[in-house]
C-alpha cells in the first residue's frame, strides 16, 4: 500500500481476547525509533492494569472531555467510556501515522472525518477467544458466553487487512508491522514540536 502524504490512522479492531493490545505492543517495540508512528494512550473510565495501559478518567471527567471536544474518537462499550485524544488527529494531519485500538462502531465516522484511515481486524477462533477471556478474568468481562455471542455481530466498513491471531503472536504482529510500515513511504518527517509519548486530553474539573 502506498504511503499517504498527509499521514493517517491505522485503526485496529476485533473481538475481546483476539490479542489486539499484544500485537500493538509488539509493533510499538519494533517501531520505537520511528518518530512518524504514534501509539496514543487511550483514556478509559476504568483503572489501568498491567495487562492494559491507559489513562483513567472518572466518568464525569470523561463526559466533560467529550463535551469539550478533547477526543477525535470516543465510544462506549461494556459500560465504559473510551477516547482517543484530539491531539492524535492533529499529529496525523501533520504527517504521522497513529495506531489505535478502537471499537468497530466508530469506523464509519473515522473514515468520513479523519485523514488516511485504514482498518486492521484482529481475530481468533471462538475457543481461543473464550480461553483468553477466562484467563484475563476481568470483572467487567461479565458472562463469557454472552460476550462471545455479542461479538459475532460485525459493524462498520470492511477492513483493509484481517489478521488471524491463533498461535504465537510474533507472526501476527509482523503482519501488523508490515501494514504500518507500508503507510510510511512518502510521509514527511514530523514537524518541530511533534511529540507523541502519550497524547492525552487536558484534564477537566469534574465539579
Amino acid at each position: 500500500m502506498a504511503g499517504h502524504p498527509g499521514g493517517g490512522f491505522v485503526l485496529v479492531v476485533g473481538p475481546s481476547g483476539a490479542g489486539k493490545d499484544t500485537l500493538i505492543g509488539l509493533a510499538r517495540q519494533a517501531l520505537a525509533d520511528e518518530p512518524r508512528v504514534l501509539f496514543p494512550t487511550r483514556s478509559v473510565t476504568r483503572p489501568a492494569s498491567a495487562a492494559e495501559a491507559h489513562d483513567t478518567l472518572a466518568p464525569k471527567v470523561f463526559e466533560a472531555a467529550v463535551a469539550a471536544g478533547q477526543f477525535c474518537l470516543w465510544w462506549r462499550a461494556h459500560g465504559l467510556g473510551y477516547g482517543i485524544s484530539a491531539a492524535t488527529e492533529t499529529a496525523a494531519r501533520r504527517g504521522a501515522v497513529a495506531v489505535c485500538n478502537v471499537s468497530r462502531t466508530v469506523l464509519a465516522e473515522a473514515r468520513q472525518r479523519l485523514p488516511g484511515v485504514t482498518v486492521v481486524e484482529v481475530t481468533a477462533a471462538p475457543g481461543i477467544l473464550a480461553r483468553r477471556l477466562a484467563a484475563r478474568g476481568r470483572a467487567e468481562d461479565g458472562d463469557l458466553m454472552q460476550r462471545l455471542t455479542r461479538q459475532v455481530v460485525t459493524v462498520g466498513p470492511e477492513p483493509e487487512l484481517v489478521i488471524v491471531n491463533d498461535t504465537a503472536p510474533g507472526a501476527a504482529a509482523e503482519r501488523l508491522l508490515r501494514h504500518i510500515r507500508d503507510r510510511l513511504p512518502g510521509l514527511a518527517q514530523p514537524g518541530e514540536g511533534l511529540h507523541h509519548p502519550r497524547l492525552i486530553p487536558a484534564r477537566i474539573n469534574s465539579d
